[in-house]
């Protein structure tokens, strides 16, 4: 693929992720649902160009939705683990054959980034938590291994999409950016 073509991929896959984005201040119950799909779809980034234009794309898709969200929640579960996760996932992936490793690591990942982006939505943007004041103390353990069971259906999602994509979609796709 050309120089050329990657940028285009690169700055439609952004724009499409930074649109979708904003839906979050259209539909603000989907403030996990939306920043989700915007990250899916870095990896065709990953598939078809490499990791490292993936990452600029990751990279601009983060700095957009922190300038122009109003919803800071939603750009920071992105640039904390949904814009993140599809690049390293292939990366642990490719790298570690023992797949109860590979899951460990895949969950470690998971965690370590869903509770720094919340003590920075708490801490840097000041936004509180008042629920969980009013749920009790297990309100934390319990969302955060809510968070886990939903992480590993989107881990699963991503695997079945990108082997779809392998299978059905990618002879299309290349059609189109050949020229």
């Amino acid at each position: 693929m050309r120089k050329s073509s990657k940028t285009a991929l690169g700055g439609m896959i952004a724009a499409l992720s930074v649109t979708i984005m904003l839906l979050t201040a259209v539909i603000p119950y989907l403030q996990y649902a939306l920043p989700a799909m915007a990250g899916v779809l870095l990896v065709l980034m990953v598939i078809e160009i490499n990791k490292a234009w993936a990452v600029c794309t990751y990279v601009a898709v983060s700095i957009l939705s922190f300038l122009i969200l109003p919803n800071k929640e939603a750009a920071m579960v992105y640039c904390a683990f949904f814009g993140s996760y599809p690049i390293f996932k292939p990366f642990i992936e490719g790298t570690i054959n023992n797949n109860a490793l590979c899951w460990i690591l895949k969950a470690l990942f998971f965690n370590v980034t869903a509770v720094a982006a919340y003590l920075v939505i708490i801490n840097v943007f000041g936004i509180p938590l008042e629920e969980m004041e009013e749920l009790g103390k297990w309100a934390i353990p319990a969302l955060l291994g809510m968070g886990n069971v939903m992480f590993v259906l989107y881990d699963i999602c991503i695997t079945r999409m990108v082997t779809l994509y392998l299978l059905k979609w990618q002879k299309k796709f290349r059609k189109l950016f050949r020229h």
